[in-house]
C-alpha cells in the first residue's frame, strides 16, 4: 500500500477516523478500473495486477474497490480482498497468492467475510482523507466480524498503519500487519465498572 507524499500525523483508530467532507468515497464503477489500475501501478511498489485482472475481481464483488474523489476528480482508490475462513487461514499460513488470489479463498457475495486484506491504497494529495469513509464502508454488517490485514510496501504506508491502530503480527506471511476491530478486543476492566466490548458469537478472535 502506498500514498504519494506527506505524512499521516494524526493518530486515530481505523474505525474512529473522521469522515472528511472534502473527499467522496464510493464503490468504483467499471469504467474507472483502468484509471485505478494505472494509479496503483504508479504509486504502489510491486503491484503486478493489471486492469483486466482487477476487473475480474471487481465483477465478482463490486464492494471490493472504492474510489476517492473530490469535485469529480479522481484522487485515488482502495482495494480489498474479502477472505473466507479458508482464505483467512491461507493468509496467516502464507498459503495464498496475494497478487492473484484464487477465488475459493474469497468470500462470496452472500457469505460473511472472515478477514479483510487491504490489497492496495493509492491516493494523491488530499485523497488519503478518504480513509475515514472507507473504514465506515467496512462497518457494514457483512464486514463487521472481520479484522483487517495489510502488508505496507512503503515508509508512508507503514506510517498509515501505525497511525490507524495496525500492529505487526507473528505469522508465516512476511511483514503482516493486523487491525483488530474494537468489538473483538478484550473488555477493559476499570474500578467499579466493566466495559464490555460488543462481541459476535460467530466472529473469529
Amino acid at each position: 500500500m502506498s500514498m504519494e507524499r506527506g505524512s499521516f500525523a494524526a493518530r486515530h483508530d481505523f474505525d474512529a477516523l473522521p469522515l472528511s467532507p472534502d473527499v467522496d468515497v464510493r464503490c468504483a464503477q467499471f469504467e474507472e478500473i483502468a484509471a485505478l489500475s494505472e494509479m496503483a501501478h504508479r504509486l504502489v511498489p510491486g503491484v503486478q495486477i493489471g486492469a483486466m485482472e482487477l476487473a475480474k475481481y471487481f465483477a465478482s464483488d463490486p464492494e471490493s474497490i472504492l474510489t476517492f474523489t473530490r469535485n469529480g476528480h479522481l484522487l485515488g482508490g482502495m482495494a480489498f480482498l474479502f477472505l473466507s475462513d479458508r482464505g483467512h487461514d491461507a493468509l496467516l499460513l502464507d498459503d495464498i497468492c496475494l497478487t492473484a488470489p484464487e477465488m475459493h479463498h474469497l468470500a462470496s457475495a452472500h457469505e460473511d467475510v472472515s478477514a479483510i486484506y487491504i490489497w492496495a491504497i493509492a491516493a494523491t494529495g488530499r485523497g488519503i482523507a478518504g480513509l475515514g469513509k472507507a473504514a465506515a464502508h467496512l462497518r457494514q454488517i457483512r464486514f463487521r466480524g472481520a479484522d483487517c490485514y495489510a502488508q505496507p510496501s512503503t515508509v508512508a504506508g507503514r506510517e498509515i498503519m501505525k497511525a490507524t491502530g495496525f500492529a505487526s503480527i507473528s505469522s508465516f506471511q512476511p511483514d503482516l500487519w493486523c487491525y483488530e476491530r474494537p468489538w473483538h478486543r478484550q473488555p477493559m476492566r476499570m474500578p467499579g465498572a466493566i466495559i464490555q466490548a460488543r462481541s459476535f458469537s460467530d466472529a473469529r478472535h
